[in-house]
C-alpha cells in the first residue's frame, strides 16, 4: 500500500470515528510523561473510551469529510482525541478534567458531542455534570417527591382523625 492509500485509509477511520462517537474530547497532552499517558489511557480504556494521538492535518481532513470543520480551529499544537461511543457523554470529560486537575500538563482544548463543536469551558462545565445514573436517581428523587408528601398528608390526617 503506498503512502498516500495509507493516509487517505488514515482519514477515513478519523471520519468515521468521529461520526461514530457521541461525545469526543481534544486535548493538548504536551508535558505528560510516558507513565501518565499509559496512566490517562488505561483510565480512560476502562470507561470504554478510545485515547489516540492524532496529526492534526488528518483530523481536520476527516472533520471536513463529516462536516466538522467548526474543530479545525482547535487543532493547533499537539493533539491527542479521546472518543466515545458509550451512552454516557460526559464520562471522557469527567475523566479528562479530572485527571488535569491532577496533571497541569494535560490541557482540555474542545469536543464534539452528539455533533455539536463545543469550548474548553463547555467541556469543563460539562464534566462538571452528575454521571447519568446520577441525573436519573434525581429525576426519580423529583418525581417521588409529591407523592411521598401526599401519603404523608393522609396519614396525618388519618391519625388525627383516631386520635
Amino acid at each position: 500500500m503506498g503512502i498516500r492509500e495509507e493516509k487517505v485509509s488514515i482519514v477515513s477511520e478519523i471520519a468515521e470515528k468521529l461520526q461514530a462517537s457521541k461525545s469526543t474530547i481534544i486535548t493538548d497532552y504536551r508535558g505528560l510523561t510516558v507513565g501518565e499517558v499509559t496512566e490517562l489511557r488505561a483510565r480512560l480504556r476502562d470507561a470504554g473510551i478510545e485515547f489516540r494521538v492524532l496529526k492534526n492535518t488528518m483530523t481536520r481532513r476527516a472533520a471536513d469529510q463529516v462536516n466538522m470543520s467548526e474543530v479545525n480551529e482547535f487543532l493547533v499544537g499537539p493533539s491527542a482525541i479521546a472518543f466515545s461511543t458509550a451512552d454516557d457523554v460526559v464520562a471522557p470529560a469527567k475523566i479528562l478534567n479530572e485527571f488535569a486537575k491532577t496533571h497541569k500538563a494535560l490541557e482540555l482544548k474542545a469536543g464534539i458531542v452528539d455533533g455539536k463543536v463545543i469550548g474548553q469551558a463547555e467541556v469543563q462545565a460539562l464534566a462538571e455534570l452528575p454521571s447519568r445514573e446520577g441525573l436519573l436517581s434525581m429525576l426519580l428523587s423529583v418525581l417521588q417527591a409529591p407523592m411521598r408528601n401526599f401519603a404523608y398528608a393522609v396519614q396525618q390526617i388519618a391519625d388525627k382523625q383516631e386520635a
